[in-house]
């Protein structure tokens, strides 16, 4: 008999590029991303986000084939250089450096990126809580987030199709999505945008890069060579987040958006409100006044995360830039 889980049908086109939703929504939101808002900055763009595009990886990926085999292309890293949110979110190419001081990032990348063909199956890096699944066309498509105590959220953007619900917990290496390349970025840059799983780390409520410069600690399991989890769940104890609320309250207060102040408070919750009110704090910056931070106490960096795709389909990952971290 047979006992291997069977792989989620494969995705749709509509799916892979997020546009189930309303079609009035999702023109809503392209006109947020192009204009922005009273509240939002819009999208800035030029010549130099033609950088970002890399064809001979794209073209592959989009017929279903993996170009490096077993190892994970890295798109694009975290940029240590990103200008100020309230400039608006920039795909421009103009002062970047990723935590191997190349530049394998654009501005506002705050991020990793797996190159994966769509359908691939994404999976928790780490044992936790979904705490929010949503779809925002013009801030990452389809996303899955999930708290794993210490400090720590990570998100999957760019999702086709989300395997799981809030309030779900998962283990290390649960298959919780199927990637895709869904959002405005592949609709506007399709077929030369390279399709992609847009994996954020947050620490206490910040984006970070879980890859680590020298001298400081990754958040890889693995140093600064992540691979994926193959089923040792030794040491994988873990407890979800205990929120203030007296500064989630005071967070909620510090937003100067009505509408989004309202999303919020919809959550009745406190996980869910929780992960609403980083959302908005990280996707849309220019809404608050200040930054408050919901945690209790402040977390240390530690190794916490594998890979977010499964051993089934890769064995590590690959610096397309051949500029490498030293070795464990």
């Amino acid at each position: 008999m047979n006992n291997k889980p069977r792989r989620p049908e494969p995705v749709s086109i509509p799916e892979m590029f997020g546009v189930t939703a309303p079609i009035s929504r999702r023109l809503a939101e392209v006109r947020l991303a192009l204009g922005g808002d009273k509240e939002t900055p819009k999208t800035l763009w030029g010549p130099s986000s033609l950088k970002i595009m890399k064809p001979r990886l794209s073209f592959p990926l989009w017929l279903g084939r993996a170009p490096k085999g077993r190892l994970v292309p890295i798109y694009n890293l975290f940029n240590y250089r990103q200008p100020p949110p309230e400039k608006g979110w920039s795909v421009r190419v103009t002062d970047v450096e990723d935590f191997l001081g190349t530049k394998l990032t654009y501005d506002s990348h705050n991020a990793t990126d797996f190159a994966v063909p769509p359908g691939t199956v994404v999976v928790a890096a780490a044992p936790g809580l979904v705490v929010r699944v949503s779809s925002e066309f013009n801030r990452g498509g389809l996303k899955v987030f999930i708290d794993h105590g210490r400090g720590l959220i990570t998100t999957s953007n760019h999702l086709a199709r989300a395997l799981v619900r809030p309030g779900d917990t998962v283990s290390r290496g649960q298959p919780v999505a199927l990637s895709g390349y869904s959002g405005i970025d592949a609709v506007v840059t399709f077929p030369w945008g390279t399709p992609h799983v847009h994996f954020n780390t947050w620490l206490d409520g910040a984006y970070v890069d879980p890859f680590a410069k020298p001298g400081a600690v990754s958040l890889w399991r693995n140093g600064n060579w992540p691979t994926p989890h193959k089923g040792d769940t030794t040491n994988d104890e873990w407890e979800p987040t205990k929120w203030d609320h007296g500064e989630i309250a005071r967070a909620i207060r510090a937003c100067k958006s009505d509408e989004a102040r309202r999303e919020i408070l919809a959550f009745e919750n406190e996980f869910e409100r929780a992960a609403a009110l980083l959302f908005m704090q990280n996707y849309y910056p220019s809404r608050f006044s200040e930054r408050v931070s919901p945690y209790r106490t402040t977390h240390e960096r530690a190794p916490w995360l594998d890979l977010p795709l499964s051993h089934e389909d890769y064995d590590g990952v690959w610096f397309p830039h051949g500029v490498e971290p030293p070795r464990p």
